[in-house]
C-alpha cells in the first residue's frame, strides 16, 4: 500500500533532526503559527481552571467524548505496572514518549483504571489550541493547559493553574520530548520542564513508556495500524535531602534511564540514535 507523502516528509525530517543531533526538533509540517494577536485573543484569556459556567459545560462534554475515544482506541492496549501508581496520594507529573496525536488517550485509558481522569490535565504547546476541527475543539475544552511564550500569561494563569491542580492531587501529563515524532519507537532525551514542576511542588514523576507494535491492518496513510503496551515504572520522588536544582537534575536523569531500560527490554536492542525507518518507525 502506498504511503502518504506528508508522512514520508515527516520521516525525512526525523532523519535530518537525528543527523543534526536535534532530538527535540519540530518535524511536523504545517503546524499553526501563533501571532501575538492570536495569542491575545485565545491564550491570554483562556480559562485554564474552567471556572466559567459555559466552559464547565463544554468541559463535561469534551471529557465524556475523550473518554469514549480513549476506550475505543485502546481496545487492545495492555498496561503493565499499574500497581506502581495506585497508591500515590498526591498530585503527580506523568512523563511519556510522544509519537501520535492519540498517545494521550493511552495515558487517559491508564488513569481510568485507577479513577483518576476527572482532574487529569495535559500541558501542550500553545499552537495546538489553533488546530482545526474536532481535535482542536477537544484540546480547547478539556483540561489542557497551553504553554505560551507570553510571560504575563505564564505568571498569572499557567503557574497558578499547575499549582492548584497539584494541590488538588491531580495528575498532569507533560511530554518532556516536547515535539511529536510520528510513530517513532525510541525514547528521546527529556527537556527539563516536567522535572522543574515536580521538584518545585514536591510531587513525584510517573515515568511511562509506550511500546508500539504493528498489526496486519493498514491505516489510510499506508502505514500499518498499531497496538500499544503502556509500561508504568515506579514513581520518582524528590529527595528531601537535596535542593531544588539537584532534584530537578536527578529526576530528569532517572526518568530517561528508566525509559531507556524499558525500550531495550521490550525491543531487544540497545538504545542508540542511528536511524532506520523500517526499525524505528512503527508501521513503516
Amino acid at each position: 500500500m502506498e504511503k502518504s507523502q506528508d508522512r514520508l516528509i515527516v520521516i525525512e525530517n526525523i532523519k535530518r533532526a537525528i543527523e543534526e543531533n536535534n532530538l527535540n526538533a519540530k518535524v511536523e509540517e504545517g503546524d499553526p503559527v501563533v501571532s501575538q494577536s492570536d495569542r491575545e485573543k485565545v491564550i491570554l484569556n483562556y480559562d485554564t481552571k474552567k471556572k466559567k459556567i459555559k466552559n464547565k459545560v463544554e468541559y463535561y462534554f469534551a471529557r465524556s467524548l475523550t473518554d469514549s475515544i480513549a476506550k475505543s482506541v485502546n481496545k487492545e492496549t495492555k498496561i503493565i505496572g499499574l500497581e506502581n501508581i495506585q497508591n500515590i496520594d498526591s498530585g503527580a507529573i506523568i512523563t511519556c514518549n510522544h509519537f501520535s496525536k492519540v498517545d494521550n488517550t493511552i495515558v487517559r485509558y491508564m488513569l481510568k483504571k485507577i479513577n483518576k481522569t476527572k482532574n487529569f490535565g495535559i500541558i501542550v504547546q500553545e499552537s495546538n489550541f489553533f488546530m482545526p476541527g474536532i481535535i482542536g475543539w477537544l484540546i480547547r475544552n478539556n483540561k489542557t493547559i497551553p504553554l505560551s511564550l507570553d510571560h504575563k500569561y505564564m505568571s498569572n494563569n499557567f503557574i497558578p493553574t499547575i499549582e492548584e491542580m497539584l494541590e488538588n492531587k491531580s495528575f498532569i501529563l507533560i511530554y518532556p520530548e516536547e515535539e511529536m515524532w510520528f510513530n517513532y519507537k525510541k525514547p528521546r532525551p527529556p527537556k527539563p520542564g516536567a522535572y522543574h514542576y515536580a521538584a518545585r511542588y514536591n510531587v513525584p514523576i510517573v515515568p511511562c513508556f509506550i511500546q508500539i507494535e504493528d498489526t496486519d491492518e493498514y491505516e489510510d496513510n499506508g502505514f500499518k495500524k498499531s497496538r500499544y503496551t503502556m509500561h508504568i515504572m515506579p514513581p520518582i520522588f524528590p529527595d528531601k535531602n537535596k535542593d531544588f536544582k539537584e532534584n530537578k537534575t536527578q529526576m530528569r536523569e532517572k526518568d530517561y534511564e528508566l525509559k531507556k531500560l524499558v525500550y531495550e527490554k521490550v525491543y531487544g536492542k540497545k538504545l542508540d540514535y542511528t536511524f532506520d525507518p523500517k526499525e524505528d518507525i512503527a508501521g513503516f
